[in-house]
């Protein structure tokens, strides 16, 4: 599934690219995050969720590490993570640029879920996973624009 996007922040490159590549930081802005801990700071970290979708729900334990950190026009990342008898795949691209004295943010994500959820859930995902982004950058914005610290998001549920 390929997931892509852009959100307008007002506020500068440098603040939000720190805030999104700081995995404590927007972890707190990500549905269904449980913990997240840093394995090697800027290189990778380790983080668990929760998602339902609809009656189906998962949790997951996964590795992310950074493939491309360039501050503070882009960042590339992978993932993956395990769940009883599934799995899911992410690699995730952002671009930061000037626009209207604040920053554009494109991003994209391609998503493979395979395993008992995939079967399960396929028809659901797609809705769900553009609800869940919405939440997320929806709270990133608003967190980076306040400049305020950033609290848990709400669980991960559709």
């Amino acid at each position: 599934m390929h997931l892509e996007g852009k959100v307008m922040i007002n506020a500068p490159r440098e603040r939000v690219y720190a805030f999104l590549t700081d995995p404590t930081q927007v972890s707190t802005c990500a549905p269904g995050i449980e913990k997240v801990e840093q394995v090697e700071p800027g290189k990778s970290f380790r983080a668990t969720a929760s998602i339902g979708f609809g009656t189906v729900k998962a949790r997951f334990a996964g590795d992310v590490e950074w493939l491309e950190l360039e501050a503070p026009t882009r960042a590339k990342m992978k993932a993956h993570g395990k769940a009883s008898g599934s799995a899911a795949d992410v690699v995730s691209e952002m671009k930061l640029s000037d626009a209207g004295g604040g920053t554009e943010l494109q991003w994209t994500a391609d998503v493979t879920v395979v395993g008992q959820l995939a079967s399960l859930a396929a028809r659901l995902m797609g809705t769900v996973s553009q609800k869940l982004t919405g939440v997320f950058f929806d709270c990133v914005r608003k967190k980076i624009e306040a400049g305020t610290p950033a609290t848990p998001a709400p669980a991960a549920e559709a």
